[in-house]
Formats: structure tokens, C-alpha cells, sequence
């Protein structure tokens, strides 16, 4: 983990570092200090992707996710423990060992990911170089606790295929 790597408070329920939910894409922009986002990613969804391994994703114009990058976005700590850029493995049974002293509400996955519903926090995997490692994505409570956002997020790459239909 670089000594430089910008750290993010995770604020379970609200956001994550300066992001909230319910922001729009001025106020996050405005948020982040930038004009405006490197790219706009198309889709089902509205998705935002900044400079610094940030990535907003959208619900009716405003933040309901946030996902960082393994090694390019800010770090979260959570009891002490990075989050990201870890083997997803150690990363994966640090959360199971948080859940069972905190008595957090665990949920998997479609593709065997992790999050602990009542800090909105899911625990992905990246693909860097040869390895994987694990990157750190708040959702927000509607979208966590419906399992057609859950197992679509975040949105990279090809969604996970499935016949349900997208809810309104």
C-alpha cells in the first residue's frame, strides 16, 4: 500500500470519504475537486469514472454506490484492516471475523462476493496484472438489499446474466 494513497473514512449509511448519497453529479464533481468526471460510462445505469480510481454509479441522478479501485483509488480502513488492494481471501475472512464480533447482517453474492449489509459495504474483487485484489464498494441500503443491484455491482464488464426483470 503506498505511503501517498489518499484515505477515505467510511461512513456506513452516508457515503464514503467526501461522497454522500443523494449527491448529484455537480456536487460530486464539486466533491472530488475536478470539472468534471474523465468519463461517463453508458448503460442501464448512470456511471461516472474519475482521475483517481473513483467510480460513481447513479440511481434517479443521485450517488447510490461508490466503487474504488484496488491499487489507483483512495484506501478504506475499516477496525484498522485496508481494504483495498488486499488478497481477496485475507480480506474476505477479516470481514466474516468483523461480522461475528460486531454482529453485522452478512449477504454473498452471485459471484461469491462478500458485504456486510449494515455498514452498505461490498467487498469485490480486480483483476490486476496476474493477481486479484480485493476493492471496496459502498452501496447504498435500497440498492444492497435488492439482489438484482447487488449482484450487478459495480457495473464493469458484462452484468451477471439472469431472466429477472430490471425493477422500476
Amino acid at each position: 500500500m503506498s505511503e501517498e494513497r489518499e484515505r477515505w473514512e467510511l461512513l456506513p449509511g452516508a457515503g464514503l470519504g467526501p461522497l454522500r448519497f443523494g449527491m448529484g453529479p455537480a456536487e460530486v464533481a464539486d466533491a472530488l475537486r475536478v470539472s468534471e468526471p474523465r468519463e461517463r460510462v453508458g448503460g442501464p445505469y448512470e456511471q461516472e469514472d474519475f482521475a483517481d480510481g473513483v467510480k460513481v454509479f447513479y440511481g434517479a441522478g443521485e450517488v447510490a454506490c461508490i466503487a474504488l479501485d484496488a491499487v489507483t483509488g483512495p484506501q478504506v480502513l475499516l477496525a484498522g484492516f485496508a481494504l483495498a488492494g488486499r488478497d481477496p481471501e485475507q480480506a474476505h475472512q477479516f470481514l466474516l471475523d468483523y461480522a461475528a464480533e460486531h454482529g453485522s447482517c452478512l449477504l454473498y453474492t452471485l459471484d461469491g462476493s462478500l458485504a456486510l449489509a449494515d455498514l452498505g459495504l461490498l467487498l469485490r474483487s480486480q483483476e490486476v496484472g496476474d493477481v486479484r485484489l480485493s476493492r471496496p464498494v459502498l452501496v447504498r441500503e435500497e440498492w444492497l438489499e435488492s439482489e438484482y443491484y447487488r449482484d450487478r455491482l459495480p457495473l464493469e464488464g458484462d452484468p451477471v446474466p439472469d431472466a429477472s426483470p430490471r425493477p422500476s
